[in-house]
């Protein structure tokens, strides 16, 4: 039973620091490789919250308020001239990410530090004492999946959305805004990021480049899932039962590349990813 609760907390934790990536992903075309600090800046969110003694619900908000900031301002100053130039765009988010670090250690420090956890303690679980803060990433993450379908799904911004994804300039020639749905894409993507490290912080150490792991799992996931909501919830779950499995049968050190080597494998075989039939 322990087996089974840490391939579903470990797949949730997956899909919820990678649901913000896909959405950049899927409207955009690009990576964002400022993803990884942006998950940084909501990990230091609930540290900030920790530190001043509030209640660390508030850090959930507080993340995703920083992380929707950040990434409206990102996309207004430093993507959207680099539109026509994806190459260039990639380039941008990844010197980004790596400005936000220095500016987070500048203000921070290099030392590792920890967050509270909402919830603390262990619930008993069909004879199985398991971590009460693991198991509610579970329903965090299917609550996160739900949001992101019915927002895509359910509203006129969703729809115009997918038609963006499926075909921008199709899209503008039917009057939609491509470039407001890139805006809020962006801020929504920056703002999911940030909330997952708030999420994922306390069962971590917080420090400057605790996002970056998180990105190159992120970045396979998305490779091979594509702009798919579904396809990306399926791909978390198999991809972190192997890397779970692996790290207890064999080896915590080959759990930790399990993901990069099925992504590469996958993409090897089927180049377009599990997004497509």
């Amino acid at each position: 039973m322990g087996l089974l609760l840490d391939i579903l907390s470990t797949a949730a934790m997956l899909f919820i620091v990678t649901a913000g990536l896909m959405i950049i992903f899927g409207v955009m075309k690009i990576v964002n490789f400022a993803h990884g600090a942006i998950i940084t800046l909501g990990s230091y969110a609930s540290l900030v919250v920790t530190q001043l003694g509030l209640n660390p619900w508030l850090a959930l908000p507080l993340a995703l308020a920083v992380g929707a900031a950040v990434g409206v301002g990102v996309e207004r100053l430093i993507v959207r001239p680099l539109y026509k130039r994806p190459l260039d765009a990639i380039l941008a988010t990844w010197g980004l990410g790596i400005v936000i670090g220095q500016l987070i250690t500048m203000a921070f420090g290099r030392e590792v530090q920890f967050a509270d956890a909402p919830v603390k303690g262990a619930v008993a679980l069909l004879g199985t004492d398991y971590s009460a803060y693991r198991l509610l990433l579970i329903p965090a993450a299917l609550l996160v999946y739900g949001a992101m379908l019915l927002l895509l799904n359910g509203t006129r911004f969703g729809v115009r959305t997918r038609a963006v994804i499926m075909n921008e300039n199709l899209a503008r020639g039917l009057g939609i805004n491509a470039e407001r749905i890139r805006f809020i894409t962006f801020g929504l993507g920056a703002g999911l990021g940030a909330l997952a490290g708030a999420l994922i912080t306390p069962l971590s150490s917080v420090d400057p480049n605790m996002g970056l792991a998180w990105l190159i799992s992120a970045f396979m996931l998305v490779m091979v899932s594509g702009h798919s909501i579904t396809a990306l919830l399926l791909t978390c779950l198999v991809y972190g039962a192997c890397q779970v499995l692996v790290s207890v049968l064999v080896s915590p050190i080959l759990g930790g590349v399990t993901i990069a080597v099925l992504a590469a494998l996958t993409l090897r075989l089927r180049p377009q990813g599990f997004a497509h039939d």
